[in-house]
């Protein structure tokens, strides 16, 4: 179990074990080639299928846009499959756990992390990478740019569909404030020694989760 109040030893890996800062040419041809493989061969299919569970569960449509904080902070539409009983013009308001808004389908999709898949399609537009720190909602950005000095600095990066913080467990909720000072060294760690093999593992380390289930996947 990871204590939210003290940094995983992973964290503090030498920056000696990795190969530098990748390239930027390196890491979006990393992204697109991924990006098309899951569109291809995956979202091509699941897609029919995901959005005939939902719309069989609840009313409403099978994604769910909703603006986040970008590089440099420039807010762009997130896709995700739509996890919650539809409600038009719902304010803003943090899943909780056994949170009564989220459909038994959107409970797996949550677990599993397959409702992020969508986001592929944000990678290849060029809003996000396949690997970076998770793009927040703007309301939790308002909330916490001024209660943690150093929080601007993830936006130094393109927000990913997966990250080191998330691959590490700590995702969901963030009802106190060390947990998402916890979750944001791990964002700046990334952005300063991000390379090819690191993202290739972090994408592993999701794979495991998305097998495995995430307990703090609500």
């Amino acid at each position: 179990m990871i204590d939210l109040l003290q940094p995983d030893s992973s964290y503090y890996v030498a920056s000696e074990t990795t190969s530098g800062k990748q390239q930027p040419v390196v890491k979006r041809a990393f992204d697109i080639s991924v990006s098309l493989l899951v569109t291809l061969f995956i979202l091509s299919w699941l897609i029919p299928i995901i959005g005939l569970l939902i719309r069989l569960e609840s009313r409403g449509p099978i994604l769910f846009v909703q603006l986040r904080s970008g590089r440099n902070g420039r807010p762009f539409p997130c896709l995700k499959f739509r996890t919650m009983k539809y409600q038009k013009n719902a304010s803003f308001k943090q899943a909780t756990q056994n949170d009564r808004r989220i459909t038994r389908i959107g409970r797996i999709l949550r677990r599993t992390n397959l409702d992020e898949l969508p986001q592929v399609l944000n990678v290849i537009a060029g809003h996000m990478s396949i690997v970076g720190p998770r793009p927040h909602p703007i309301p939790l950005d308002v909330q916490y740019l001024p209660l943690i000095p150093e929080y601007r600095q993830r936006f130094k990066a393109k927000p990913g569909i997966t990250g080191l913080a998330q691959a590490k467990g700590l995702r969901g909720e963030t009802s106190e404030l060390n947990q998402m000072r916890h979750r944001i060294r791990y964002d700046i760690w990334y952005t300063k020694y991000s390379s090819l093999s690191l993202d290739v593992k972090i994408c592993w380390w999701t794979v495991e989760k998305m097998i495995k289930g995430d307990k703090n996947a609500w």
